[in-house]
């Protein structure tokens, strides 16, 4: 059981209602449905909450912000005891999902900060930049699931930005010594273009997850960019032409190991 000297702490809805951002009326809700009761009473019949209770209210929210039904929240908090091991998992899931979501903003933000450079500080961009903006935006989205989406953006949390910028310097280099090998026409048998290969597979697989969740956002990737490489490739300092040529090179490669 979670406990320490503030459990004899007494708080009144309205002073729950304040500090969760939580109204009156979902209180209520909330004790009327038997999810969140006030087990005790002052000598008028006014409720107030324990802090055994404020733990619950915090364990429904957090679970309603992970998208669990409240009906499913009843049964999840019958089902699991008030401990220190159940609240760090369900801390955790909380934690991993604002991550996700961190990810996806911190995404969405260089996006914008791009578009915002392009004004020069004075001039508005032209339509087509905004549409490159959007379509850019909804790749994502067309390719991949909310939770492989998800899953991409807590690999990029877990690496951290010097990580991820590693990750992009590394490919970088990689793209260039393969271009180097396909347009020199290096038998994809080649050992040190296998090599190559093998460094450029080890890197990509740092932006997704073990087992099969991976390698299914693996196979995701694989399909945008035969789908969508001509968008994807436009941010990028080669062109269009030589990423496909590079991507059929590197594909000949693999099947040559």
């Amino acid at each position: 059981m979670i406990g320490n000297d503030d459990d004899r702490r007494l708080w009144s809805i309205g002073e729950v209602a304040r500090a969760t951002g939580t109204t009156v009326r979902t209180l209520r809700h909330y004790d009327e449905i038997g999810l969140l009761g006030a087990s005790a009473r002052t000598a008028s019949g006014h409720r107030r909450y324990t802090a055994r209770e404020v733990r619950r209210l915090y364990r429904v929210r957090a679970l309603r912000a992970l998208g669990v039904p409240l009906d499913e929240i009843q049964r999840v908090l019958a089902d699991t005891a008030e401990d220190l091991g159940s609240m760090r998992e369900l801390l955790t899931a909380q934690l991993s999902a604002l991550e996700a979501q961190a990810g996806r903003i911190q995404q969405l933000t260089a996006q914008l900060r791009g578009l915002l450079g392009r004004m020069d500080g004075a001039s508005m961009p032209d339509p087509e930049q905004f549409m490159t903006t959007l379509e850019t935006m909804s790749v994502f989205e067309t390719h991949f699931t909310t939770e492989q989406q998800e899953q991409l953006a807590a690999r990029r949390a877990e690496m951290g930005p010097e990580g991820v910028e590693a990750a992009k310097s590394g490919w970088a280099g990689l793209v260039e010594a393969l271009l180097a090998h396909a347009e020199a026409g290096t038998p994809a048998d080649d050992p040190e273009v296998g090599d190559l290969v093998a460094r450029w597979d080890a890197l990509g697989s740092r932006f997704h997850a073990a087992g099969e969740d991976g390698e299914a956002t693996k196979a995701a990737a694989r399909r945008l960019w035969d789908e969508r490489g001509e968008e994807l490739a436009r941010n990028l300092p080669w062109s269009p032409d030589r990423m496909r040529a590079l991507l059929r090179y590197v594909a000949e490669v693999r099947e040559a190991r």
